[in-house]
């Protein structure tokens, strides 16, 4: 036999098998698995050259930067789409074979293994602010370099750049400092994305609603005018999303022999999730199984399959003729050494029979010399041995023969020294007649025992018979007698295991009273039962019968005096449920207390390895993940936090105390609910918007009229926001910060503008 293995990648076919009390052609019914394969790296090869848009561009031509914590996006004001879009990302580390430091940045530092151990953002994980300036200029050189810059060239034209909301002054200071004194730009304008992108789609007057990858902001608009004392924040995104999918993961397949990665969840999160029109109900549906085949997500890891190359049935029987032929000759080796040993016991025989004929007329004196040559205490000891020689090869002869191994001989013995009074008995015949009385009551207990065993086997067929016969007298009263008995037997077994469970619990009673006893039993203070009647210390302890059964409480705790009992609990309970699968025709085998104990059965195993029958020496099913009541629960945080642990409102209720608490003109309050703007990557799970729409409408009055609408384009919208802001000079020219403002105001200076951050917020 052959056995090679074989890397495949490929989406596989689950047989549907009846599981989990699933009939058959309702099995069939039900859809195949859906087959995703786990993401590659995200290495997207060599970017092709943009180079042409800096030709292109003259001195008044503005850069546009839309510098996201998930993408970095650069283009020209006068392009409809970013050139680049890159991840902030940067990998360096010093290769051995070339003997240099090497640098990549963006998706090139998912290249390979190498790269990949060393990436570090420039963001802090879970939040839109810039932590590490190393990796930031790194970044932007690359970005600038793939622009048409020079890899010296001084950046000479304007940038327009976005930035988070209530973005930090040192963060801000840091890249002004970076973009002026390292890349020499001559003007940095500043802007808030989701507001960008709201001017984009035409919005005016507003409720702008921005998940994005780090945080979710609602910014409510009044002509165009953000109110920035009504903002509020829920520190919940993409990024924390993928965060708690990947944990969900981890816990959920904690032995998975494949590599999860970061980037592989992200992609998870965006194919798989979506939120729940009624979360409520939908988890209700899960929990009883309704539409779990269909709403399984599989995704298939690479595995290593082991091929079996099959032999043909010419070798198969030569291999059955080979292992027949070891078989006969281990046989046949057994047969010879049996004849052996039985030889030797004949020879042996015949030796002892000779010495006990030669025992005849001798002296004691010299009959003792004989004994202890051949090591027997006396006379008797070498009778039994002749005996149970002549047992032993009896019963070797009869397994020869093929006749019963255990035949014995019928003897009736006898115990002639038991009648004759001591004082008429030498020592020898005193030690042989304290034999006979220990042989004599071994045989009246073993007679007692087999008179006793008749009698139970006597009981047990009388009960069987008056069983039998009540069950063919009254079926009825006859399962109900069955199914009460067996109720009986569970919850004996179910208070064995909580009683098993309870002495792992140092704060339960049993394990409370077995404490005591061991500090009664080390104490120095004997107490009063171990103390003698004369009023001694002495320990008597182990005098009373009752003391040995602290031993039991000790090491086990209070149990009945009938062990065998609860030994016997399964064996019954089997014996009870095989009597109600044959007789009532409403009891299965799902009904068992086995098939309901079975973990392969359970719902969490359904979550785990999906509903269909699971495999587990399959290569291929250990390494698959299955997406199902995560691809609601991970989307659903947004609007209800508490899930994943995190202590603030959820989205409606923030949107309904802005309008309830800080924004008090009712006709405000209606002109901000006629456009409920989604933007920003997190709003893509399908249901957000119409969700979104119905929740509020059931906390807000019956005569408040909603509208919500999702960007254009949510990812790409604040780039292109930005970029037709840029392109009007006069608006830009107010809003930017200029190099004589950097060298005379610091880069803490910002100018206040409607899609920007105000100073002091």
């Amino acid at each position: 036999m052959t056995i090679t293995s074989v890397r495949v990648y490929e989406p596989i076919r689950i047989l549907q098998k009846p599981q989990n009390g699933v009939d058959e052609q309702q099995q069939q019914l039900s859809p195949p698995a859906r087959v995703w394969l786990a993401p590659e790296p995200p290495f997207r090869g060599p970017i092709p050259s943009v180079a042409d848009g800096y030709r292109k561009s003259s001195p008044s031509t503005a850069l546009i930067i839309d510098n996201g914590s998930s993408l970095l996006r650069a283009g020209w004001s006068f392009d409809k789409l970013p050139r680049l879009s890159i991840p902030a990302n940067m990998s360096k580390y010093r290769d051995r074979k070339l003997n240099k430091s090497v640098m990549y940045a963006g998706w090139d530092t998912y290249a390979d293994a190498t790269t990949r151990g060393q990436i570090r953002n420039a963001f802090e994980p879970g939040t839109g602010v810039v932590a590490n300036w190393d990796v930031m200029e790194g970044v932007l050189d690359y970005t600038f370099q793939r622009l048409g810059f020079g890899e010296d060239a001084r950046i000479d034209r304007p940038i327009v750049m976005t930035e988070p909301l209530s973005n930090l002054t040192y963060s801000r200071r840091m890249m002004s400092e970076l973009l002026f004194e390292c890349y020499g730009t001559p003007s940095v304008t500043y802007g808030i994305d989701s507001l960008l992108s709201y001017r984009h789609n035409g919005g005016k007057t507003g409720l702008v609603v921005s998940s994005a990858h780090s945080t979710t902001h609602i910014i409510p608009v009044l002509d165009c005018k953000p109110m920035m004392a009504s903002v509020s924040r829920l520190n919940w995104g993409g990024y924390h999303a993928a965060d708690y999918l990947f944990k969900l993961l981890k816990l959920k397949y904690p032995s998975f022999p494949g590599k999860m990665t970061e980037t592989q969840v992200q992609e998870f999160l965006k194919e798989h999730c979506y939120l729940s029109k009624d979360f409520a109900a939908e988890m209700r549906s899960f929990l009883d199984w309704t539409g779990l085949e269909a709403r399984d997500h599989l995704i298939q890891y690479p595995f290593t399959e082991h091929v079996v190359t099959e032999k043909t049935e010419e070798e198969l029987a030569r291999a059955a003729e080979r292992k027949r032929e070891n078989g006969r000759r281990l046989q046949e080796q057994a047969a010879k050494m049996r004849l052996d040993k039985l030889l030797k016991k004949e020879q042996n025989l015949e030796y002892l029979k000779s010495i006990f004929t030669s025992l005849e007329g001798q002296t004691k004196k010299e009959i003792r010399r004989i004994l202890d040559i051949e090591e027997f205490k006396d006379e008797a000891g070498l009778e039994r041995k002749i005996k149970e020689l002549e047992k032993s090869i009896r019963k070797s002869r009869n397994k020869d023969l093929g006749g019963p191994e255990n035949e014995e001989e019928e003897e009736t013995p006898s115990f002639p020294l038991l009648e004759i009074p001591d004082d008429q008995l030498d020592p020898d015949q005193l030690k042989e007649k304290r034999h006979q009385r220990l042989m004599k009551s071994g045989l009246e207990a073993r007679q007692r025992a087999r008179v006793e065993k008749e009698a139970e086997k006597a009981r047990l067929a009388e009960e069987q018979r008056l069983d039998d016969q009540k069950r063919e007298e009254d079926l009825a009263a006859w399962l109900i007698e069955k199914h009460a008995n067996r109720e009986t037997i569970i919850s004996k077994i179910r208070e064995k295991e909580r009683f098993t469970a309870d002495l792992g619990n140092r704060k339960s009673m049993a394990s409370q009273q077995r404490m005591k006893t061991l500090a009664n039993l080390a104490s120095d203070q004997p107490g009063r039962k171990r103390r003698r009647a004369g009023g001694g210390d002495d320990d008597n302890f182990g005098a009373n019968d009752d003391d040995w059964s602290v031993y039991r409480t000790v090491q086990q705790g209070e149990v009945s005096d009938s062990e065998n009992e609860a030994e016997d609990l399964p064996a019954a309970l089997k014996v009870a449920e095989a009597l109600l699968l044959e007789y009532d025709p409403d009891f299965n085998e799902s009904h068992t207390l086995g098939a309901q104990s079975d973990w392969t059965k359970s719902l969490l195993h359904a979550f785990i390895h999906g509903p269909r029958p699971f495999d587990p020496e399959s290569q291929k099913e250990i390494h698959q993940i299955h997406l199902n009541v995560e691809r609601i629960r991970v989307p659903e945080v947004v609007f209800q936090p508490a899930i994943a642990g995190v202590d603030q409102a959820g989205l409606v209720e923030i949107i309904a105390d802005i309008l309830n608490q800080r924004i008090t003109n009712p006709s405000q309050q209606q002109d901000i609910l006629k456009d409920v703007f989604l933007t920003g990557g997190n709003t893509l799970f399908e249901g957000f918007d119409e969700r979104l729409r119905r929740e509020l409408a059931a906390m807000l009055p019956a005569d408040v009229k909603i509208k919500t609408r999702r960007a254009k384009d949510p990812l790409l919208d604040a780039w292109k926001g930005a970029a037709e802001w840029a392109v009007q000079g006069n608006a830009l020219k107010e809003a930017a910060i200029s190099r004589e403002d950097f060298m005379e105001k610091g880069g803490e200076y910002l100018k206040e503008h409607d899609y920007g951050n105000v100073t002091g917020l």
